[in-house]
């Protein structure tokens, strides 16, 4: 269980504003032994961007990356121009691989933006760059979990790792399952509203949990509330050059 006030807070600022986030593993200058992955996600930060801020070009390399925009207007560019604007629900999966420089960039100059970004152990190294992205409408992730990217899934954007990253928009008094299978383990966050049963665990509004083994996972809500689910493969690591 991740109790929402368990979880890492930073802030600061960045260009033409400010950011917070909510970081769930080690990341940056926090480092937490107990949190610096699970399985082959190394990383989920849930970021806000003040209006208008932009997290200037910066590098990356050797990283599948997930982009979940949960309020706002989410804008990516990089240095061959690849990407464009998302929606509450939108999704972009980035292959970072050999190298590329890239930037998030708050679209609105009056409302905030929060995105959810998580960043994969990838299949293979120095993988060729890419970026691709669809919009979301919440009825198709209603009372359901919706594969968004996946490695398994064709009708999700693709991903260069063995995971999947699940959105749900889930009603009061709904329960949806979900089979997890020997080896792989979820990670659920609420990112609103709740709070919610998983695993017969209780889990608040900003609140996660890891879970292993094998059978079905249900989850149910007692009130509204967005979530994403993730799962991975619990025995990957970075794979050697």
């Amino acid at each position: 269980m991740r109790p929402a006030e368990s979880i890492y807070r930073a802030s600061g600022d960045v260009q033409n504003g400010t950011f917070r986030g909510r970081w769930h593993f080690s990341f940056d200058s926090y480092w937490d032994p107990n949190h610096t992955n699970f399985g082959n996600l190394r990383v989920l930060n849930d970021d806000t961007l003040s209006p208008g801020a932009v997290w200037p070009l910066h590098p990356h390399r050797q990283n599948e990356v997930v982009t979940y925009v949960a309020a706002g207007e989410f804008r990516h560019e990089d240095e061959h121009g690849l990407g464009g604007v998302l929606h509450q629900g939108g999704v972009q999966h980035t292959t970072v691989g050999s190298g590329m420089y890239h930037s998030e960039i708050n679209n609105r100059p009056d409302v905030r933006l929060r995105f959810i970004q998580l960043w994969f152990f990838p299949e293979a190294l120095d993988l060729p760059p890419s970026v691709e992205q669809r919009e979301v409408d919440r009825s198709e992730r209603t009372n359901r979990w919706l594969p968004v990217v996946s490695s398994r899934h064709p009708g999700a954007l693709p991903l260069r790792a063995d995971a999947t990253v699940l959105a749900s928009s889930l009603a009061y008094g709904e329960t949806i399952p979900y089979e997890l299978t020997r080896g792989r383990g979820l990670y659920v966050y609420v990112l609103e509203g709740g709070p919610v049963t998983v695993a017969a665990e209780r889990l608040d509004a900003l609140s996660a949990a890891e879970i292993r083994g094998a059978g079905i996972v249900d989850t149910s809500a007692e009130r509204h509330a967005e979530l994403l689910l993730v799962d991975v493969n619990l025995s990957k690591a970075m794979p050697a050059k």
